[in-house]
C-alpha cells in the first residue's frame, strides 16, 4: 500500500496570516514541519495540499524548491482538494497532517500508521477522543474512503474540514490510538500570535536540533511551564466551530486596542464569542458575513447611518462618478457650497455652515466656535456628545457626572486635569437644575440633544431657549443622531425651537462620512478667530453623497416612512410582551426604537434574543434603527421569528436558568438612555 502524507496548508489564515511561511529561528515553519515529517519510516511520499488562491504562490514555490510535491485545489472545498491530491499521487493510504503543527512527531505518525494497518479499518486517528497535545493530531484513512467522502458529503462543514464525514457517519469503520495520560489540554499548535510565540520558544530551546521528540517537548513543559503559559487558555480546535469573522475579531484584539474603532460595534456588545463581527457585503437591510451567511439587519443599521438602506443605488452612483472624476485636488470641491446652501434652506434661522466627517469632530467644532463667540469656557451639557477631551472632562473629579449620559463608571484617563470644572451635566426636563448651573458657573454654552428618549415636558425646550437668550448663552442642539428622522432636517423643527447652532451626522450621507455644523452668522463667524481646519474635510465624496441623500429623502419623505415603521415595530414588541406576560419599557425616537425587559435578567435576555435570532438569519437585539428597506413583509417575518424567543424568556421568568440557554457570556451593557 502506498502511504501518502497530505499536509494541509495555505497562506490565508484568518487569525494569523501567512503563518506557514513565518520564520522560526530564520526557517519557515512549513520547512520545519516537512523536515520533521520526512523522518517517518512508514510514509512513502509527502505532498502539500494548498488552494489555487494566488496568495499561496510563495508557499507553492517554496515547497517545490525544497523538493516536495505541492498540489493546488479548491480554496473552500478542502475535502475535494484532498481527494484530488490523493488521486494524483495514487494514495492507497492517506495521512492527514495540518500545516499549523510544526511539532509533528515522525515516530508518533509511524505508530499511528501501524495502528491503522493492524486495525484494518477505514479511518484511524489519535484525536477521537483526543489524548495527545493539540498540535500532534494525526488521521489515517484509506484512499477509497476519501473518494467516497468526496462524492457523498453535502454539508459545507464536512467539505471544509475534510474528515467529519469519515468520523461521524455510519459508512466507515473506525479505531483510535490513545495515550495512557490525557494531555489534550496542552496546546502546541499554531492558530494565532500567542501560539506562534510558544513554538518559537520551543525551537529556540532545542536549537540547533530540530529532531527533538514530542516527549522531550512534554518534559520541557513540565520543567519550564512559563514557556507555554501564554496560549493555554485557548480552547482546543475552536477554529473548527468559529466563523471567519470570529477568527478575525480574535486577531484584531491583539493589534487594535478594544478590537475596533467604535465601541458600539464591538462583538462583546452583541454576542461575545459568537458574533460574526465583520461584513463582506451590505445591501438594503441585508448584511453578509465573511462566511457568506445572509442576515436581515433588525438592529442598529450601521449605528443609524443608513435610513435609505445599505448601498442605495442613487447615492452609490453619484459616489462612483465622483471617484471617476477625482475625490481630492488642490482646488475645493463645489459640492461643499451646494450642501451648505441646502442645509441653510432647510433651516432658515441658520446663516453659515462648517463641514466635517464624523460626529465627534462636529461636536468639537461646535464647542470651539461657541466658546470663541462667547469668550467663556464653561459648558452645560445634556446627552452624549462624543469622545473628545472637552466632553469627557465632565468626569474629572467625579467619574459619576456622565453616568446618566454615557457609560457608568467611565474614567477620563488622558484628559488634562486643567479642563476640570469647565463642563457641567444636567438632566433632561430638569429646567431648575440647568438654571442653577447657569447661575453658579457663568455658563457660556448650553449643548444638548433635542430628544434621545422621552420628549420635552412643561415647555422644557422653550424655557431653555429663553434662558439662553436672556443670559447671552450660545444654545447648541446636537442632532447628529436625531436629524432627518422625524422631520426633513433637525428634530427641533418639530418642537418649534431654534438654536444658535446645530450639528448633523449619521443619516446625512446614508453611510458615507459627512457631518455638518450650522449656525447663526453672529456665532459662526467666530470660527475665523480661532483655528479649525482638516485636510479630509475637503474631500468630495461626503458632500456629494449628502446632496443626493437629501434629494432622495425629500422625494420619498423617508422620515415619515421610518417613523411609521418604528411605531409598528414598537407595537409588535408590546404585543409579544403581552402575549407572553412580560413587562417591557420602550425608549427612543420611533425610528430609533428600543425596549428593555423590566427584569433583573434583562441583559441576559437581550443576549438570548441576539443568539437565537442570529441562528434564524437576523441581526437583532432590543433596538431597531429603522430604514426604508424595513418593509411590512420584513417586519412581519422578524416578529414571526421573535415570538418563540419571547416564549423562552417567559420560561426563564418562571424559573428556567437563562444561562443554560446561552452558548457564551452575557453581552456588555451599552450607552445609558436619557429620561
Amino acid at each position: 500500500m502506498k502511504v501518502v502524507a497530505l499536509v494541509q496548508a495555505r497562506m490565508g489564515s484568518t487569525r494569523l496570516p501567512n503563518k506557514v511561511m513565518k520564520p522560526v529561528g530564520g526557517v519557515p515553519m512549513i520547512e520545519l514541519l516537512l523536515s520533521r515529517l520526512s523522518a517517518s519510516r512508514e510514509i512513502d511520499r509527502i505532498v502539500v495540499a494548498t488552494s489555487t488562491d494566488e496568495h499561496n504562490k510563495p508557499l507553492v514555490e517554496y515547497v517545490r524548491y525544497l523538493g516536495y510535491a505541492c498540489e493546488q485545489g479548491s480554496e473552500n472545498d478542502v475535502l475535494d482538494r484532498y481527494a484530488e491530491a490523493a488521486k494524483v499521487h495514487g494514495a492507497d493510504v492517506v495521512v492527514r497532517i495540518t500545516g499549523d503543527c510544526p511539532l509533528v512527531d515522525p515516530e508518533l505518525v509511524d505508530e499511528c500508521i501501524r495502528g491503522f494497518k493492524a486495525a484494518g479499518v477505514d479511518y484511524y486517528s489519535n484525536i477521537n477522543p483526543p489524548t495527545y497535545p493539540d498540535g500532534l493530531d494525526i488521521e489515517v484513512f484509506t484512499g477509497k474512503s476519501l473518494e467516497k467522502a468526496a462524492r457523498e458529503a453535502r454539508l459545507s462543514f464536512e467539505r471544509e474540514h475534510v474528515t467529519p464525514y469519515l468520523r461521524e457517519t455510519a459508512f466507515f469503520s473506525r479505531a483510535a490510538m490513545q495515550h495512557s495520560e490525557d494531555l489534550s489540554a496542552l496546546r502546541w499548535t499554531v492558530d494565532d500570535p500567542a501560539d506562534f510565540i510558544v513554538i518559537e520558544k520551543v525551537f529556540r530551546h532545542f536549537h540547533p536540533r530540530t529532531d527533538f521528540t514530542w516527549l522531550e517537548v512534554h518534559d520541557l513543559q513540565r520543567q519550564q511551564p512559563e514557556i507555554f503559559s501564554i496560549n493555554q487558555h485557548t480552547i482546543r480546535n475552536e477554529g473548527a466551530t468559529m466563523g471567519k469573522g470570529q477568527k478575525l475579531w480574535k486577531r484584531a484584539k491583539q493589534i487594535i486596542p478594544g478590537g475596533n474603532m467604535l465601541l458600539s460595534k464591538r462583538a462583546e456588545m452583541f454576542l461575545p464569542e459568537q458574533w460574526p463581527a465583520y461584513f463582506s457585503k451590505a445591501k438594503g437591510c441585508k448584511v453578509w458575513d465573511l462566511d457568506g451567511n445572509e442576515y436581515t439587519d433588525m438592529a442598529i443599521m450601521g449605528i443609524g447611518t443608513n435610513t435609505l438602506g445599505y448601498g442605495h443605488p442613487e447615492v452609490d452612483d453619484v459616489v462612483r462618478k465622483t471617484i471617476d472624476n477625482g475625490n481630492m485636488s488642490t482646488f475645493n470641491c463645489p459640492e461643499e457650497v451646494y450642501l451648505a446652501e441646502k442645509l441653510i434652506e432647510l433651516h432658515p434661522w441658520a446663516d453659515m455652515v462648517r463641514l466635517a466627517r464624523s460626529g465627534g469632530e462636529a461636536n468639537a467644532i461646535a464647542i470651539r466656535i461657541a466658546r470663541a463667540a462667547t469668550g467663556k469656557d464653561n459648558v452645560a451639557i445634556c446627552g452624549y456628545h462624543g469622545w473628545h477631551d472637552w466632553y469627557l472632562s465632565a468626569n474629572l473629579g467625579d467619574y459619576k457626572n456622565l453616568a446618566g449620559h454615557l457609560l457608568p463608571g467611565l474614567e477620563p484617563n488622558g484628559v488634562p486635569q486643567s479642563l476640570r470644572g469647565t463642563v457641567f451635566p444636567f438632566n433632561y426636563n430638569n429646567f431648575e437644575e440647568l438654571e442653577a448651573l447657569v447661575s453658579l458657573h457663568d455658563i457660556g454654552v448650553i449643548k444638548m440633544e433635542v430628544v434621545r428618549n422621552m420628549g420635552p415636558e412643561d415647555n422644557f425646550l422653550h424655557k431653555v431657549r429663553k434662558l439662553a437668550t436672556h443670559r447671552g448663552i450660545v444654545l447648541i442642539f446636537d442632532e447628529c443622531t436625531s436629524g432627518f428622522r422625524e422631520t426633513f432636517g433637525g428634530l427641533h423643527k418639530k418642537y418649534g425651537v431654534e438654536p444658535d447652532m446645530a450639528m448633523f451626522g449619521k443619516a446625512l450621507g446614508n453611510g458615507y462620512a459627512i457631518t455638518a455644523t450650522i449656525g447663526k452668522r453672529s456665532v459662526m463667524e467666530a470660527a475665523q478667530s480661532t483655528f479649525i481646519s482638516s485636510t479630509f474635510w475637503t474631500e468630495r465624496i461626503g458632500p456629494t453623497a449628502a446632496l443626493k441623500t437629501l434629494e432622495v429623502m425629500e422625494r420619498l419623505k423617508s422620515w415619515e416612512s421610518i417613523t411609521t415603521t418604528g411605531l409598528t415595530i414598537r407595537q409588535g414588541w408590546q404585543k409579544l410582551a403581552d402575549k407572553h406576560g412580560l413587562k417591557i419599557d420602550h425608549w427612543g425616537l420611533p425610528s430609533l426604537t428600543g425596549f428593555t425587559f423590566r427584569s433583573y435578567g434583562s441583559l441576559a435576555y437581550k443576549t438570548l434574543i441576539t443568539q437565537e435570532m442570529l441562528a434564524k438569519g437576523y441581526i437583532a437585539g432590543n433596538s431597531v434603527y429603522v430604514c426604508i428597506e424595513h418593509t411590512p413583509d420584513v417586519v412581519a417575518g422578524f416578529f414571526d421569528a421573535l415570538d418563540p424567543v419571547f416564549g423562552l424568556i417567559r420560561e426563564c421568568e418562571d424559573g428556567r436558568d437563562v444561562t443554560s440557554l446561552l452558548k457564551g457570556p452575557v453581552c456588555h451593557a451599552g450607552f445609558k438612555r436619557l429620561n
